[in-house]
């Protein structure tokens, strides 16, 4: 059974439907990501598992029990929020001991269990200091510790690493990973970073206007998108309209409007005729000078429009004859000039016969 389980679970606000018709299960000691863009209906989720607010159908259930009737309080669950929601003028050890406070432990109890809890996020010697006498993923820190003093059964974590800087929040990530897998706490976590959500999930619900678009593991939503809006919010992606004119078991054979024939994976369901998009990763798209030998079958030329150099990669983005444009990634692995292409440069794009996905319309 279930740690979680969301059935058919509805929330409207007046005309607008928040959350629609939602179906999910998360198993006990996953880290399970909702993500989306602002609006897509995570955070109305999220509070509807916290207590927050209550659906209008459906039900929750924790352990198999349903939370209808349990006010935030009296539930298994705590929440982290990106503010970090802390008492400033309590201590570090008094905001980490408050819920044990409020739940009536002994004193004895919560002293070893607040020192363990700053020992798990590395700041046992930090307890005496104020909020504001930290650094901001110290006081995320706080935050994660608070949430996890009373042992719940599930962690909820509104985009908690939301305020801090790119750095800080890749270190971040990696000690939320420990943490979780130390602690064993059930994860349901919001972001709308697409990033993060790869890097920190075992399975991830991309959700859109209320709906879960696609249920699952990071690798699969990454590499086989279930429709145009996950490959398209989901990383970089060159999506060019195209056409079956093929459907085998080993491949399909498309045509792209003023390119022409491009081979591409199988895919179950798909039939001739049918129409839809080839969406393919820059990684996947090579790229060389027009005047090189290219082995790959899926190959065409074009013209460099602009590249954008990030330090580890470059992505150029090619025109093609048909006035498509495709992205392809070089890494910059020697060091100094790293810019192997100039803006008008004839090239040559192409990629394997497996790379890509056709996505029907």
């Amino acid at each position: 059974m279930a740690l979680l389980e969301i059935r058919n679970l509805t929330r409207r606000f007046g005309d607008f439907t928040a959350i629609d018709n939602i179906s999910i299960s998360i198993e006990s000691g996953e880290f399970f990501t909702l993500l989306g863009p602002s609006g897509c209906g995570k955070t109305t989720l999220l509070r509807m598992i916290a207590g927050f607010d209550l659906p209008d159908a459906g039900q929750i259930l924790l352990d198999g029990k349903d939370m209808a009737n349990i006010p935030p309080e009296k539930r298994p669950i705590h929440t982290v929020f990106q503010s970090y929601a802390l008492f400033p003028h309590m201590t570090v050890s008094e905001n980490i001991a408050f819920p044990l406070k409020m739940a009536g432990s002994a004193p004895d109890q919560i002293n070893s269990r607040v020192k363990e809890a700053l020992d798990d996020v590395r700041l046992s010697n930090l307890g005496a200091r104020f909020p504001q006498e930290l650094s901001g993923g110290q006081r995320q820190r706080v935050a994660f510790a608070r949430g996890l003093i009373n042992r719940p059964r599930l962690l909820l974590l509104d985009e908690p690493l939301g305020a801090l800087d790119a750095k800080l929040r890749e270190e971040m990530q990696i000690e939320l990973i420990n943490l979780q897998k130390e602690r064993g706490v059930t994860f349901v976590f919001i972001t709308h970073a697409q990033n993060e959500a790869l890097a920190l999930s075992h399975r991830i619900a991309v959700m859109n206007q209320g709906k879960v678009e696609q249920l699952d593991a990071p690798s699969r939503i990454y590499s086989f998108p279930k429709n145009r809006f996950v490959a398209d919010f989901i990383g970089k992606i060159s999506i060019m309209n195209a056409q079956v004119l093929e459907a085998s078991p080993s491949h399909l054979r498309l045509s792209v409007a003023g390119l022409g024939e491009v081979t591409a994976p199988s895919k179950d369901g798909v039939k001739p005729r049918d129409t839809g998009v080839l969406a393919i990763r820059p990684e996947q798209v090579r790229i060389t000078h027009h005047t090189e030998e290219v082995e790959l079958k899926n190959n065409f030329t074009g013209k460099v429009q602009g590249f954008l150099y990030v330090g580890d990669v470059t992505t150029y983005i090619v025109e093609l004859p048909n006035g498509a444009r495709i992205e392809a990634l070089l890494p910059n692995s020697a060091p100094g000039s790293a810019q192997f292409f100039e803006t008008g440069d004839s090239v040559t794009v192409s990629w394997r016969q497996d790379a890509g996905t056709f996505l029907n319309d």
